[in-house]
């Protein structure tokens, strides 16, 4: 080896890992490498090293994998969002059933459980129907920026993503793959206008700046899309010119159905804020298994709909509802399973924290005509919330679909000793999920499990895990 190289390591990439690395061993030790594809013989340098393994990068590819393909997207190697997008869509799809499998086995203890092939995506680019665009005075510069002897950018200004684990630094974008085309014409548009005006990104250190976020939603049904600029309160001129100009893109922009500007004047970095202006639709209208749906700005949504269709379908075929059960459905958002599952069972009760989901699916309920389902705004983690659970009816089936920290042992506690015939429990964290079948094991068997893509190109992927009460404990 030569000198240059002397400090790095010659290896070849094992596997990949759940959270977006890939897997090398040699000498009975464990190397985690950034962006590495099963097969590649690569020259990998050591960033940490540990007892039992050490975290590393790679400093060159002797021989690619013959699994490796360019990827699509000219921010690749920097942005980290779309990291399996040099790794073919059949290929992603074996993997993340593997990540799957690999926490259930290693995590949820699980001996061979039945899973399934992961069910593909109509949709592997263009697919998102929600971005969120910061603006950031901190900008990350790419290798290219760095070698640039002339500077033709502002070190000050950007609107894109933020760089993995890097929450103070901004790589400006100018075309995301995996969002709708119009999304990437706004946000070439506003760029452009905020420097044009020489606007300041806010920065929460300082409690400086003006513009925070631009936040893009697209309807499937409409073929629209909603666009949200997020700013703090607006006070020189070029501040309120920006945002007059913004609410009329849909003058030259095509596919605009609503525009909205935003304020939020706290330190948050979470994209919300107090709605001011609104030129078109103050919402869009979704449609999934013949059910519209009411999204609000700053509501959640699935954020693959091309996909949706097929995720509730495989969750309702898992449950097996029939016309005399009782549903719950937890952590049930603004009702995209409880109304469906309404269709086929005597009662449905969803349970979500955000009261602001709740109220968007208490419309949508009305909006389909659907009355055998009521919802209720409640902390599912809160240690009352037996106290609520004991007022409903017993289910037949509990849905759950918990955020990526999984459940409450209260709640896992309250459930086991309730006993439901059947938990159909949907997770886009498999680590969480399996921690949290292994608890239920107590009183159920795992059935199935059925992966579904519904974020190609990234490690991501939803599970349902089916669990049915074992016979000793039926009542």
């Amino acid at each position: 080896m030569s000198e240059e190289n002397k400090d790095l390591i010659e290896i070849e990439i094992e596997s990949l890992a759940f959270e977006g690395e890939s897997v090398a061993k040699k000498d009975n030790f464990v190397y985690f490498v950034k962006g590495g594809i099963p097969g590649d013989v690569v020259l990998i340098k050591v960033l940490k090293k540990k007892k039992r393994h050490a975290e590393a990068i790679i400093e060159k590819i002797i021989t690619p994998s013959p699994k490796r393909i360019p990827p699509k997207c000219v921010h690749f190697s920097e942005c980290g969002g779309c990291n399996m997008q040099s790794l073919a869509y059949e290929d992603q799809l074996f993997w993340k059933k593997s990540f799957i499998l690999d926490s259930f086995q290693r995590l949820g203890g699980f001996n061979n459980p039945d899973i399934s092939e992961t069910i593909g995506s109509p949709k592997i680019y263009n697919y998102r129907n929600k971005m969120e665009f910061s603006f950031g005075d901190q900008r990350w510069l790419t290798k290219e920026e760095v070698e640039q002897t002339e500077v033709m950018f502002n070190k000050n200004f950007a609107l894109g993503l933020h760089v993995p684990g890097r929450y103070d630094k901004v790589l400006d974008v100018s075309y995301c793959d995996i969002s709708p085309e119009v999304f990437n014409n706004i946000l070439l548009a506003v760029k452009a206008k905020s420097e044009s005006l020489n606007l300041s990104p806010y920065n929460s250190e300082k409690k400086t700046g003006f513009l925070k976020n631009l936040i893009c939603r697209w309807s499937e049904l409409e073929q629209k899309g909603m666009f949200i600029l997020l700013t703090t309160q607006p006070v020189i001129d070029e501040e309120l010119e920006m945002i007059e100009w913004f609410l009329k893109l849909n003058d030259s922009i095509e596919q605009v159905g609503s525009l909205i500007h935003a304020v939020n004047n706290t330190q948050s970095p979470v994209a919300n804020g107090d709605i001011k202006k609104i030129t078109g639709q103050e919402y869009m209208t979704e449609e999934i298994l013949g059910i519209k749906y009411k999204i609000s700005p700053f509501s959640f949504f699935q954020t693959n709909s091309s996909q949706l269709e097929k995720f509730i379908s495989e969750i309702l075929v898992a449950a097996e509802l029939q016309p005399t059960d009782v549903i719950w459905d937890l952590y049930c958002g603004t009702g995209s399973i409880s109304l469906p599952a309404a269709k086929q069972c005597t009662m449905v009760f969803g349970i979500e924290l955000s009261e602001g989901s709740i109220e968007d699916a208490k419309h949508n309920a009305e909006m389909n005509g659907i009355e055998n389902v009521h919802f209720l705004a409640s902390d599912l983690h809160s240690k009352l919330i037996p106290d609520l659970l004991t007022q409903l009816p017993k289910p037949d089936v509990v849905i759950l679909d918990p955020p990526r920290a999984g459940m409450h042992t209260n709640l896992i506690n309250h459930l086991l000793n309730l006993a439901p015939k059947k938990i159909i429990y949907v997770s886009c964290n498999p680590a969480t999920q399996a921690r949290d079948c292994d608890h239920f094991t107590m009183k159920y068997n795992l059935v199935s499990i059925q992966p579904v893509d519904m974020f190609p190109q990234t490690y991501h992927v939803e599970s349902i895990a089916h669990l049915e009460l074992k016979d000793e404990y039926y009542r």
